[in-house]
Order: C-alpha cells, then sequence, then structure tokens
C-alpha cells in the first residue's frame, strides 16, 4: 500500500496540496475562531453575569494600595530581567532564540509545515554523524598571484591621487619574499652579494633603483673574469633586472622588456659550469625563472595578447607542476575568462576545485559564475517564487551561498556597494584583502555575464541564515577566522574602510524582553515615587482602552433588536 502511494505522483501532488491550502487556511480559521468567541462571551453576558465580576474586580483593583502595584511591577521586571539574562546566554552560545526556537519546533508541526533539516556541509561522515572539525590555523598571509607593478601601476596612482596604495608592512612582506627567493644563501657572505639583499629591504624606491644598478655593474665587470662566485652574481644580475622591471619601469612595455632581460641573464647563468657551487643556487635559479615568466605572461595579458599569456602560463604549469603553491591557475582562469573560453575554465576549476586543496575566492566566485551565467539571463525574482527554482538555478544559488560563505566581502564589491581600490600585494584569504583582489579583476567577467550580478544580489545576502552561530561551528569550510579584520587592517591603506563580517542581528524576543524589563521597572519606580499620580494615569488608560469596546457594544446594541437578545439568551 505505501509503496502504490508513493509511486502515484497524482495523489502525492494533491496531497501536497491540501496540506499547503490547510496551512494557508490556518490563520484565517483561528481568526474566524476568534470573533466567534467573542461574540459568544457578549451574547452570554448576562447568563455568566460578566457585567458583576467586572464591576466586582474593578472595586477590588480599587482597593489595592500603590504597595501592591509596587510589588507587581518591581517583580514583572525580575522576572522579565531574567528570561532577559538567559535568553542573550542562549543566543551567544547556540545562535538562536529559546523561546523561538521552542514556539517554531512545536507550533511548526502544528501549521502545517516542516521541520528544516541541518545540513552536515562536507564535514560530514558517510553515516550523516558529524564529524569533529579541525582547528582553526591562524591568519596566514599569501602573495597575491596577480599583484600589480609598483613602478607602471602603484606608482601611477600615487602621481595622480597623491596616496600610498601600498602599506608598509605589505612592501616589508615581499622583501621578505624577495630576499628568500631571489639572493643567493653562500656561508662565506662577502660584500658583493649583499647588495642586492641590501636592495630590497631599502625602504626608498630611489635607493632600491640605485643597489641595483650597482648589481648590474658589479656584474659587468666580473663577467670577464672566472670565479667561483661569477654564479652568484648572475643571479643577482637577473634579480637586479626583476627589480628595475617592477619599480624603475613607468609602462607595462619598458617592464617588460626589462624581465625578458632578465631572462636572457638567467639562461646564461644555466650556461655556467660550477661544479662546487652549481647544484646549491638551482633551487633560487627556479624561483627566479618562474617569476619572470609569470610576469612577463601576466605583461603579455595586461597588453592585449591573451592568447599568448595563456599559453606562457599552460606550460609554465606543466614545466614546472610542483609550484602549485604559487597559485599560477588563478592567473590563468582570469586571462581563459577574457577570452570567453568557458569550457576552458571549466577545465582548470575541475582540476583545482578540490575539497583537500586550500580555497580561494577566485576558484569559489568562479565557479558559481560559471553556474549562474548558465541561468541569470533568464532568472527572475518574482517568477522563481511563484514556480520554485529549477534544478540549474538551484545549483546556481548553492554556488552562490558557498562562495559567499568562503568569503562574505566580495559581493559588496561586485555590486559595487563599496569602491574598489588597488588591491595589495599580499592577502588574506577570506578577508577583505582578497575581495578587493579577486573583483578588481574580475568584475569585468560578472557584467559581461548577462543577469548574473543581479542573481548574485538576490541571492547572497541568504547565505548568512545558512552558516551556523556563533562562527566556530562553520557550515561548508572551516570557521570564518576572526583575525581577519586586524590583519586585514594591516594589509590595505588607511584611506579605505576595511569591510568585517556581517554581524547577525539580535533576536526578537531579546529585545522584547529587554524593553519588557525596562518599561515595568520604569513603572515600578514610577509607582513608589509618584502614587497618586499613577493611579489617575492607570483608570485615564484603562478607560481609553476599553472605549472601543463600549462603542462596539453599543453599535451590536442598536443593530440587533432587544427581543432578539432575551431570546438568544433564553436558548
Amino acid at each position: 500500500m505505501e509503496d502504490a502511494t508513493s509511486s502515484n505522483p497524482q495523489s502525492l501532488g494533491f496531497t501536497d496540496k491540501l496540506k499547503s491550502w490547510l496551512s494557508w487556511s490556518w490563520t484565517y480559521i483561528c481568526a474566524v475562531w476568534f470573533a466567534m468567541v467573542l461574540t459568544m462571551i457578549y451574547v452570554l453576558r448576562s447568563p455568566l453575569k460578566l457585567q458583576d465580576t467586572l464591576t466586582s474586580a474593578s472595586v477590588f483593583l480599587n482597593t489595592l494600595t500603590p504597595k501592591f502595584y509596587v510589588a507587581l511591577t518591581g517583580t514583572s521586571s525580575l522576572i522579565s530581567g531574567l528570561i532577559l539574562i538567559f535568553e542573550w546566554w542562549y543566543f551567544r552560545k547556540y545562535g538562536t532564540s529559546f523561546i523561538e526556537q521552542v514556539s517554531v519546533s512545536h507550533l511548526r508541526p502544528l501549521l502545517g509545515g516542516v521541520e528544516s533539516s541541518t545540513t552536515t556541509g562536507l564535514f560530514s561522515s558517510v553515516n550523516g554523524e558529524a564529524e569533529p572539525r579541525p582547528s582553526v590555523s591562524e591568519c596566514k598571509v599569501w602573495r597575491n598571484p596577480l599583484n600589480l607593478f609598483r613602478g607602471a601601476e602603484y606608482s601611477r596612482y600615487t602621481w595622480v591621487t597623491g596616496k600610498e596604495p601600498l602599506t608598509y608592512y605589505d612592501m616589508n612582506l615581499s622583501a621578505q619574499d624577495h630576499q628568500t627567493f631571489f639572493t643567493g644563501d653562500t656561508q662565506q657572505i662577502k660584500a658583493e652579494d649583499t647588495v642586492m639583499q641590501k636592495a630590497w629591504r631599502e625602504r626608498n624606491p630611489q635607493a632600491r633603483i640605485r643597489a641595483a644598478y650597482q648589481a648590474i655593474e658589479m656584474n659587468h665587470e666580473l663577467y670577464t673574469h672566472s670565479g667561483k662566485s661569477q654564479i652568484n652574481f648572475l643571479i643577482q644580475c637577473a634579480a637586479a633586472y626583476v627589480l628595475l622591471a617592477e619599480e624603475e619601469a613607468t609602462t607595462i612595455t619598458e617592464a617588460e622588456r626589462l624581465f625578458k632581460q632578465a631572462l636572457r641573464s638567467g639562461k646564461r647563468e644555466q650556461r655556467v659550469q660550477d661544479p662546487v657551487t652549481s647544484l646549491r643556487p638551482l633551487t633560487l635559479n627556479i624561483n627566479l625563472l618562474v617569476y619572470i615568466k609569470r610576469r612577463l605572461a601576466m605583461c603579455a595579458r595586461k597588453l592585449g595578447r591573451i592568447k599568448e599569456a595563456v599559453k606562457m602560463m599552460r606550460d609554465l604549469m606543466k614545466e614546472f607542476p610542483l609550484l602549485g603553491m604559487l597559485n599560477i591557475h588563478e592567473n590563468l582562469l582570469e586571462a581563459l575568462l577574457e577570452l570567453q573560453a568557458y569550457a576552458d575554465v571549466q577545465a582548470v576549476l575541475a582540476k583545482y576545485d578540490d575539497i583537500s586543496l586550500p580555497k580561494s575566492a577566485t576558484i569559489c566566485y568562479t565557479s558559481a559564475l560559471l553556474k549562474a551565467r548558465a541561468v541569470s539571463e533568464k532568472f527572475s525574482p518574482e517568477a522563481a517564487s511563484r514556480r520554485g527554482l529549477s534544478t540549474a538555478e538551484m545549483n546556481a544559488v548553492e554556488a552562490i551561498h558557498r562562495a559567499v560563505e568562503f568569503n562574505p566581502h566580495v559581493p559588496k564589491y561586485l555590486l559595487e556597494m563599496k569602491s574598489l581600490i588597488l588591491p595589495p600585494e599580499h592577502i588574506l584569504k577570506r578577508g577583505d584583502s582578497e575581495a578587493v583582489a579577486y573583483a578588481f579583476f574580475h568584475l569585468q567577467h560578472w557584467k559581461r555575464a548577462e543577469g548574473a550580478l543581479n542573481l548574485l544580489h538576490c541571492t547572497w545576502e541568504g547565505t548568512f541564515r545558512i552558516i551556523p552561530y556563533p562562527l566556530e561551528k562553520g557550515h561548508l569550510f572551516y570557521p570564518y577566522p576572526g583575525c581577519t579584520e586586524t590583519a586585514d587592517r594591516e594589509l590595505l591603506p588607511t584611506f579605505h574602510e576595511v569591510s568585517v563580517y556581517p554581524k547577525k542581528e539580535l533576536p526578537f524576543f531579546i529585545l522584547f524582553t529587554a524593553g519588557l524589563c525596562s518599561f515595568t521597572a520604569m513603572l515600578a519606580m514610577l509607582t513608589h515615587q509618584f502614587p497618586e499620580l499613577m493611579g489617575v494615569f492607570v483608570k485615564a488608560f484603562f478607560s481609553t482602552l476599553f472605549t472601543p469596546l463600549g462603542f462596539f457594544a453599543d453599535k451590536m446594541e442598536s443593530f440587533m433588536p432587544s427581543s432578539f437578545w432575551h431570546q438568544l439568551t433564553r436558548i
């Protein structure tokens, strides 16, 4: 019997419609029932002697002393205050109101509703039980894969606006990166070996540029002589050209020329054979070579040679597959989106969008963009509310919720609720700095997909109703780190207002109990201080409150003949 019922979709559809109709009409049935009860009370007021009861009750209330009212209001204030404390504690621990949760869990089944199922997310076990979540790691700063050029882009912004787009903390991190990857680490440090090491640490850009030229001159003088330190100086020469391309070049074309010169220096270094030192700088050569080729690909992308840039990035990823931590695939995704090669973008996402790999806003939001692009052109919030979401629309909404949970700050920039600034050289994943870096390069791709921003606007705020509270619980990803705001303030310039994680609104019952506690406490104090005045006020209040009821009773008496009421009461 159960199988026959489940196999008949028409019977299921009729049952669902009947349940929805009963749930919808329950409110009106309650209203009609309440009106009938009031009518019956009014009709039976004489047999029940309600008038005499009200008279005796008013006499009893008039005989009460002001101390009774002080005690009554004070007790009410104390009870509501205790309820407020309990509600606040329950909200801080579980993120919801206790009264609201109990009301919904008990009243919703009576009203025909269905309890919402708890989604365990990606950290649930096979049998459905939630597994213990890994501990939250400290906020780690990452190199921005799409960082701009200091001389050709950041410096031009400073010339025009007079503002510094980079903070000292951000530039200091870049200096540490350059010292780690680009300079030699010899056991016997000579004066010549420290030229570029000092250059990266210089705070003044002109001092860094002078040190780079000094390293090039020293390399030129020693290139005609053979010696053990020749390899090191050739490394310094390539690193010097990198510094000049980053900071002295005022155009992308000039930066590309200097990077090509650095690449030739690196290749020339590889031809030098030194059995003593050839093994040690090999890792440094790879780091420097990858950095130069990547920046050359970025120059080609900025100069409009996008297909050439894509080829260079693919070759780089194929040649050095173990350097995934450099996130070259994010450069490739942005270039492929510019070519509108969405099938290739999906192929890259299929390789890198895995739960075992560290996520990024580029991966999550690009995946959401592809799914939103498939349905956004014909998407209408009004039509979706009437007919419900289709499977493709549901997938797009879930992808947006997933992306917003990973980084909730990105939609503010994509929807232009906040103004964009130049991205920093380092970003904090899931932070405002990552949101700025992503939106700076990908806003045009969202605008190109018709209706994608509209779908994002309609759905992104619903994410915060899904994520459990407090934030330590998380939903699909690790819990949102609480240290992101502090780190973002160090990475982003002072003139930028840092975006913070949206705060969860207080439940209605917390606000209601707080207002009730304050109101009853105020009544207790006023009744204690001004008993006579408060008595006059209470009488005036109740007389005003019962005036509409008296008016309604007079109208009922005039509308219905008195004989009708007598006959009805006899029945």
